[in-house]
C-alpha cells in the first residue's frame, strides 16, 4: 500500500464517508476555503492511480468508490508508526501517550476491557 500525502489522505477520508461519490460530493465536505475543484479532481485521480479508488464513468464525469477499506489503511499506517517510532511495540506506544498525559487511567481501563471482550 503506497503512502498517501496529507491532501490525498484528507480526500480519502471524505470518500470513505460518502462513497460512492463524485468530486463535487467530496468538495462540499471541505471547510472554507475549499480547494479548487480541479485541484481536488487531481488529488482523486492520484488516488485512482495509487489504486485506492475505482472510477466509474457516468456521463461526462466519474463516480468514485474506495478499493481499500478504511480499517485496512489505518492498520497498515499504525503498524508503520509503531514499527518506526516505538520499537515495534504497542506497549511502548501506549506508554508514550500515558506519560505524555494523552491517556488517562480511565482510558487505559477502557482499553483493557476492550481487549478482554475481544478474547471472548
Amino acid at each position: 500500500m503506497e503512502k498517501l500525502t496529507m491532501q490525498e489522505e484528507e480526500a480519502m477520508r471524505w470518500i470513505w464517508q460518502t462513497a460512492p461519490c463524485f468530486v463535487k460530493d467530496v468538495l462540499v465536505k471541505y471547510d472554507d476555503p475549499k480547494p479548487p475543484y480541479t485541484t481536488l479532481a487531481s488529488v482523486i485521480k492520484n488516488l485512482e492511480r495509487k489504486k485506492y479508488v475505482k472510477a466509474k464513468p457516468i456521463g461526462n464525469t466519474y463516480q468514485y468508490t474506495p478499493l481499500i477499506a478504511e480499517s485496512d489503511y489505518k492498520r497498515t499506517f499504525m503498524n508503520g508508526v509503531v514499527q518506526n517510532y516505538f520499537e515495534n511495540s504497542y506497549k511502548e506506544m501506549v506508554s508514550f501517550f500515558a506519560k505524555d498525559q494523552k491517556l488517562t487511567a480511565k482510558d487505559l481501563e477502557d482499553i483493557i476491557k476492550m481487549i478482554e471482550r475481544g478474547k471472548e
